[in-house]
């Protein structure tokens, strides 16, 4: 990928193309490593020139080390460090990755550690995007093979060092649970006896991999790596870093959408005890305080006239009108089978519906945060970086430095679902912009605090669905006719290369493969413009599409009186097995078409996303507080391939039922003349624990290559949800949250 931020740039200077790693710059980049084996796997041919694979180094205490690419530390203690290239911030990439390099290994888990690897795209770019990032559930899904791989080859270094040491051939020697022994001989050893030998062989071009049926590892609910720290404690977060003479700093950001900076008066804020410096920066004004508490009261203190006349100053209610007046006609069409046009002109039984679904935030529990400490030469990060070549190029760029002079240290992150994936890179880019505004004198913390948080803005866009449909006599679906009109969030960042025929996939995701046989649909967009910025927010489209599409199925197959379980199966026919297979699935978990408690219903909905499946089933009754839905029990069922950690699959599920629950009943953010209103959690309202229904997690068992987790169990639990409040209230609900939020 080209270098990212020429559009973002601070100072308008150009910027200087990324170097190609050096083997030097590489070892550096591992740095630290101690006596003991270190594997990476080997890049495309083109690369490994500069990567200087299977260069043998002298590590810190002097003993041989494998070096490029690294994935995978031998320590002479035989524990096994596998550095991770996805942030972790609950999702389980710590855990799922270093099991898949243990299961290849014949490591016991017990002697099994890991870390996050350090910003260098080069060597732990994300396979699917081209850049070392994090997100659209790729984490499992890229790099299966590629860490298998790298267990793989360093058991077949360790087996062959051992087989040379002892004199026997290399296919006599076995390894299990941590352990190579030769059963002839009774010899035995641990890893860390053999990981200097090993570091000396040429690493296997392709190791032999296990078949499934072998695996001992994969497919078990093995302990995450990360609780324990959690749990005591002893984790650290962003939030968690100090450094010494660190400066705080508090931004305080324009009042709407691409407003600027027009005046200021500081004078109040620099007599607030313990401020040190205002700076105004490229996104607002920079206060910079001994600590968070000084940073705050002197940002409270500033008097600011803002320039809002490029600003977005529009109402919802202005910004809805328009998005409806667009949805009511067809748009750019992205698929379409047979004439839905002529098919629901001449249907009789056509009804219409439109849906409207908010402006989200992302609301993670850690609001976002950063720090950087620079000199001259380079400079430290450390954040959550859950796109570490883009926080590495922003910072670079804004402080005039080569991306390989910044080095990122990703931390765990307290939740994401999104927010810390911005193409620009907003957080590190203004806590560099403040580093650089005091002239690199002092490290600097960005903090945001939860109304920074709730109101800064790269939220999930607003969409508006129209939606037309018709049945044929027999009560089948004969006319499907799906407008959509919306922001763009790929549009005018480093990603808008991935569309097609200006085409921005997330908003039409689910939609335009509705996998139904409908002899006649058209699926078409709007792209909508706003200085609101817009980002991919859990599940991204597909949050959207599936409520709409699966909300409006079931209103066709009411009308045509179908069973919505039978009528799904029908018309997904044979082409869709594994839609089908986790319909059936949580259809019999949950006993469909028995009886059900008095004073409930129960709804279905099912889902493609992310390249797995999931299908979902809600019991909810009537919540006599508000009059919303409570929902009691939610039954789910996902094929996602191969469960490496069905625990964490599970995990995954409920959270993202959870998080799809909460948001869907209760939150929206509204605009009044350009300001948001909402701006805590009293305002914009969370699924309290409470609330939170029962979950039942069907694993369908599977040999397909593993899909995504992280967000494929939140899009079918608003229409599950529609569907049975519709089922137990006659009520269809088309504007989300249930609960109204005033505009």
């Amino acid at each position: 990928m080209q270098y990212l931020f020429q559009k973002y740039a601070a100072n308008g200077s150009t910027p200087v193309e990324p170097p190609k790693p050096s083997r030097r710059t590489i070892l550096k980049s591992i740095g630290g490593v101690g006596a003991g084996l270190v594997l990476g796997m080997q890049l495309p041919q083109s690369a490994k020139a500069d990567s200087g694979a299977a260069a043998v180094i002298k590590g810190d205490a002097g003993t041989a080390v494998f070096a490029p690419n690294a994935f995978v530390r031998i320590a002479p203690d035989s524990t096994v460090t596998v550095l991770i290239k996805h942030i972790e911030f609950g999702q389980g990439p710590y855990t799922g990755l270093t099991t898949l390099v243990a299961e290849e290994l014949d490591a016991d888990w017990s002697q099994m550690r890991a870390q996050s690897a350090p910003a260098n795209a080069a060597l732990y770019k994300n396979l699917m995007f081209g850049v070392q990032g994090t997100g659209g559930s790729t984490a499992m899904a890229n790099s299966f093979d590629q860490m298998r791989k790298a267990g793989a080859a360093a058991r077949a270094m360790l087996v062959e060092a051992a087989a040379k040491a002892w004199g026997v051939k290399a296919d006599e020697v076995t390894v299990s649970k941590g352990v190579i022994a030769h059963e002839a001989s009774g010899k035995k050893a641990s890893f860390g006896e053999f990981a200097d030998a090993a570091a000396k062989l040429e690493p296997p071009a392709e190791p032999f991999l296990k078949d499934p049926s072998e695996f001992v590892l994969i497919g078990t609910e093995l302990p995450k790596l990360d609780s324990e720290v959690k749990s005591t404690g002893k984790a650290e977060f962003t939030i968690d870093v100090m450094r010494p003479d660190m400066l705080t700093v508090q931004i305080q950001r324009p009042p709407v959408f691409g407003g600027k900076v027009k005046s200021v008066d500081d004078s109040a804020a620099r007599k607030v005890p313990g401020v040190v410096d205002v700076k105004t920066v490229p996104r607002g004004v920079a206060v910079f305080g001994e600590g968070f508490w000084a940073a705050k009261k002197g940002r409270e203190a500033l008097q600011i006239e803002w320039d809002e006349s490029e600003a977005e100053t529009r109402s919802t209610s202005e910004m809805l009108a328009d998005y409806q007046k667009s949805a009511a006609s067809v748009g750019q069409v992205v698929a379409a089978t047979g004439d839905a046009e002529k098919a629901l002109a001449s249907a009789g039984g056509a009804i219409e519906a439109e849906y409207i679904f908010p402006f989200l935030a992302h609301a993670p529990m850690e609001t976002q945060d950063c720090v950087i400490e620079a000199t001259d030469s380079s400079a430290t990060v450390w954040a959550g970086s859950q796109f570490p070549t883009l926080d590495q190029a922003a910072v670079a760029q804004t402080l005039g430095l080569r991306p390989e002079e910044v080095d990122v240290q990703t931390m765990f992150a307290g939740g994401s679902f999104g927010r810390r994936a911005t193409p620009i890179a907003d957080i590190a880019y203004e806590c560099a912009t403040a580093v650089k505004a005091i002239d690199r004198k002092r490290p600097v913390k960005l903090i945001f605090t939860r109304e920074d948080d709730i109101l800064g803005g790269f939220y999930r866009p607003m969409t508006v669905h129209r939606l037309k449909g018709a049945v044929d006599a027999d009560g089948r679906i004969s006319a499907w006719d799906h407008v959509i009109a919306g922001q763009s969030i790929m549009e005018g960042t480093p990603f808008e290369s991935m569309m097609t025929e200006g085409v921005d996939p997330t908003l039409v995701e689910g939609a335009r493969e509705l996998p139904y046989d409908i002899p006649n649909l058209r699926v078409s967009f709007h792209k909508k413009s706003s200085a609101i910025p817009p980002l991919w927010w859990r599940a991204v489209g597909h949050t959207h599409t599936a409520y709409s599409t699966e909300a409006f199925l079931d209103e066709l197959l009411t009308l045509g009186g179908k069973d919505p379980v039978e009528e799904r199966l029908r018309m997904l026919g044979d082409k869709h097995a594994r839609l089908s297979g986790v319909l059936k699935a949580v259809a019999e978990a949950a006993d469909w078409g028995a009886a059900v408690p008095e004073g409930r219903a129960r709804g279905v909905a099912l889902h493609k996303s992310f390249n797995s499946y999931v299908a979902e089933i809600a019991e909810v009754s009537i919540n006599n507080e508000d009059g919303i839905p409570r929902v009691h029990k939610v039954w789910c069922a996902v094929d996602c391939g191969i469960a490496v950690n069905p625990d964490i699959v599970r995990a995954q599920m409920e959270g993202g039922i959870g998080y799809g629950l909460g948001h869907i009943l209760f939150s929206a953010l509204t605009l009044d003349k350009g300001r948001v209103q909402q701006s805590n959690f009293d305002t914009y309202r969370s699924l309290r624990i409470n609330e939170m229904p029962e979950v039942d997690v069907t694993i369908i068992k599977s040999g397909e290559a593993p899909t995504g987790v992280g967000e494929p169990g939140l899009p079918p639990i608003g229409p599950a949800v529609a569907n049975a409040w519709a089922k137990l209230t006659g009520k269809r609900v088309r504007q989300l949250p249930f609960l109204p939020v005033e505009a």
